[in-house]
């Protein structure tokens, strides 16, 4: 008999260390402690992690309460296929559910909290067959006004968003501006540049022709080269003149 045990152990002990047999529980997670101003809404986080494949049929979640002065439990919410909110009691139209199974969430959350929703909510989730393991507690503390911490929490927040916005816009207006610039400098590069044309200036062919025009040149027949032009001789002309002006004389005799 001690034999046949020791084998089965040790069957046993083969099987659960090869995945084939799986042994845990269902694992619960929540936030711990919660603060909340007196008229406000909160949400009560619960996630779940197990073993087993989620079956939406077969799958339940209980939130309970349990008051800070160690009075009775009171149940809260209770989730099968479809949530079922209080009919009665203190949650009477208090909760709404804000989980989705499939996606591991149990979460609810109660609207317009009171001073006397002070207490501690327990969250149980079954999975069959996984349907042990630990349950997840939220202690809720209601108070008059928000304290520094989640003020300045808030002020960060709001100011983070700020300033996103901001650095977000001032990176867009940058960018068109450079993309304006860009388009007028392309702009300018392939506009056709205008030749300012010298009214005095003409053409290489033109000047040539008055060169030509304005100089006479003579060809000596007898070499075929080409001798300067002309030009009158300034002792025969004072001769002429000269010549000119005895006949003048001669004829005032």
């Amino acid at each position: 008999m001690c034999a046949k045990g020791l084998y089965l152990l040790t069957v046993l002990s083969g099987l659960a260390a090869s995945g084939v047999l799986q042994v845990g529980g269902i694992r619960i997670y929540t936030s711990g402690d919660l603060e909340a101003v007196n008229g406000t809404d909160i949400r009560m986080k619960c996630t779940f992690q197990t073993t087993a494949p989620i079956n939406p049929s077969a799958l339940t979640v209980s939130w309970t309460f349990r008051p800070l002065s160690h009075g009775r439990e009171e149940s809260v919410f209770h989730y099968q296929q479809k949530p079922y909110p209080p009919i009665e009691g203190t949650f009477r139209k208090k909760v709404v559910w804000a989980g989705d199974v499939m996606g591991r969430d149990a979460s609810i959350i109660i609207r317009q909290v009171k001073f006397t929703y002070n207490g501690t909510y327990i969250c149980q989730v079954k999975n069959p067959p996984d349907v042990h393991g630990t349950v997840g507690e939220i202690r809720l503390r209601v108070v008059t006004t928000a304290s520094f911490s989640e003020l300045l929490m808030l002020a960060l927040a709001i100011g983070g968003g700020i300033t996103g916005v901001v650095v977000l816009l001032v990176i867009i207006v940058s960018c068109r501006r450079c993309k304006r610039r860009r388009q007028r400098r392309e702009g300018n590069e392939e506009a056709p540049r205008k030749e300012r044309k010298d009214p005095t200036a003409c053409h290489p062919s033109r000047a040539v022709h008055l060169y030509l025009s304005q100089t006479s040149i003579e060809i000596d027949s007898s070499d075929g080269m080409i001798s300067d032009p002309s030009t009158p001789d300034s002792s025969s002309s004072e001769e002429d003149e000269r010549s000119s002006d005895d006949d003048g004389g001669d004829d005032s005799d």
